[in-house]
């Protein structure tokens, strides 16, 4: 079991969920392990450690610069953070909703899985 409570690995998604609106893709790594990643969930590695996810996030954020995500609900299994989310690429542009599962190491996300 890690050293820190559900209501803090809820803080840390949602951190993670404000960087990532903000863009900043320093800030959103910073709070993942090493050897982190992100992948579709029960599959394939999308981004993989924390210098892969920094570098796909600023590709990607140069695509979408408007990209924004919402929280829509938010639930906590054991260690694991799940977070309800509608996402829009731009304001007007394609909109799309994700459910997102944090699993953690301690105070840090080992692991972001995407249901879309």
């Amino acid at each position: 079991m890690s050293g820190i409570d559900s209501t803090a690995r809820v803080a840390i998604a949602r951190a993670m969920v404000a960087h990532y609106n903000a863009q900043d893709a320093d800030a959103y790594v910073a709070l993942m392990t090493e050897d982190a990643c992100e992948a579709g969930y029960r599959g394939a590695v999308l981004r993989e450690g924390r210098e892969g996810v920094r570098a796909g996030l600023k590709a990607m954020f140069a695509q979408f610069p408007q990209n924004r995500a919402e929280i829509v609900a938010e639930q906590v299994f054991g260690e694991t953070v799940l977070l309800h989310e509608r996402v829009a690429r731009a304001p007007h542009g394609e909109k799309f909703e994700v459910m997102s599962i944090y699993s953690f190491e301690n105070d840090k996300v080992s692991r972001v899985e995407f249901i879309r």
